[in-house]
């Protein structure tokens, strides 16, 4: 029947998504307890205040501010997150995420503005790229923000937030859309706003040549989401959106901040660390003019979100803190 062809499966990348013939997707949470969290406006919690903003139609964020903040209205430091998942699952919303960030504000005692973006495979790459540009447009909208004439401008930032300290920072995914950021943070004004540092922990990249696992799940996510192949790109770890790298990328020189952290675990099964040395070898030898730290743990992807009191995630955190304060 027409609803049985309309139910078939397009695309299997279980535990991850499924696009059936229809244009249904269907994503799957398998971690114990992962659910949708409201934010806490009006009672802070762990300290932190947060709250969901509403960008643009197809953008928001969740903002979160040091409670502790209110009373001494100090001006913080601004870190913009992106959240990981393939750039096909999670969200900003969601309790491991909200949890994670909500301990960043409260032990970097920074203004977080962690941004929710559209997913692959209903929009394609390029839209993700632009949400979160459109993110940190809105951000770099609140500079000089007396004489703005933004609608949305938002008062957490406009009255605790210090735009000469801008950070950047994502895990996996996240980290692929730091670095996307940080690039046409180079080309294109964002109101006089510039990015002080970029955070890329687990960077969301594939290179050729090193022992790719086509069977892995970011090799399989990539190709099913990657956008046609330009003219002379032989496969899908060619595209300068995945590959850095790539012949048809942009030089590493033009990273458009003074300093990088670069995060890579010795057990990630799914970036190996092997991806991440490339990248961080390859910004080395494309000439960028900045201030590069490399931080090896030794544990597994993205760990720190979903064991926040192991002793490495602490000195993660503890590194960050170092970054962000410039010790």
């Amino acid at each position: 029947t027409a609803s049985d062809d309309n139910d078939e499966i397009v695309t299997d990348l279980y535990p991850f998504y499924r696009l059936y013939k229809s244009g249904r997707v269907e994503r799957f949470y398998d971690v114990p307890g992962y659910y949708y969290v409201e934010p806490s406006p009006y009672h802070p919690s762990n300290s932190v205040f947060s709250k969901d903003v509403s960008i643009s139609p197809h953008v928001s964020a969740r903002l979160y501010l040091p409670a502790e903040n209110t009373t001494n209205a100090q001006k913080l430091p601004v870190l913009i997150y992106y959240h990981g998942g393939g750039l096909v699952k999670d969200s900003a919303t969601f309790n491991p995420i909200h949890d994670y960030v909500n301990s960043l504000a409260s032990e970097l005692n920074v203004v977080v503005v962690s941004v929710e973006y559209r997913l692959a495979p209903e929009v394609d790459v390029p839209t993700i790229y632009k949400d979160c540009w459109t993110a940190l447009q809105w951000v770099s909208s609140h500079v000089d923000h007396e004489k703005s004439t933004i609608v949305n401008k938002d008062s957490w930032l406009a009255n605790y937030g210090d735009f000469c300290r801008v950070f950047l920072a994502g895990d996996s995914a996240g980290g692929h859309l730091v670095y996307h950021m940080t690039m046409r943070a180079g080309k294109d004004v964002l109101n006089n706003m510039k990015i002080t540092g970029s955070i890329l922990a687990y960077p969301y990249f594939l290179f050729p040549n090193l022992d790719i696992d086509e069977e892995g799940f970011a090799y399989r996510i990539w190709v099913s989401i990657c956008p046609p192949l330009e003219s002379g790109l032989s496969s899908p770890i060619d595209s300068p959106f995945i590959n850095p790298l790539s012949e048809k990328a942009p030089s590493l020189s033009g990273l458009a901040c003074s300093r990088i952290l670069v995060c890579g675990g010795k057990k990630d099964e799914i970036i190996p660390l092997r991806i991440v040395d490339r990248f961080v070898e390859g910004v080395k030898e494309n000439g960028w003019d900045g201030e590069l730290e490399y931080l090896e743990v030794d544990d597994g992807h993205a760990f720190q979100i979903f064991k926040p009191e192991s002793e490495e995630a602490k000195r993660m955190m503890k590194r960050y803190a170092d970054f962000i304060y410039h010790k």
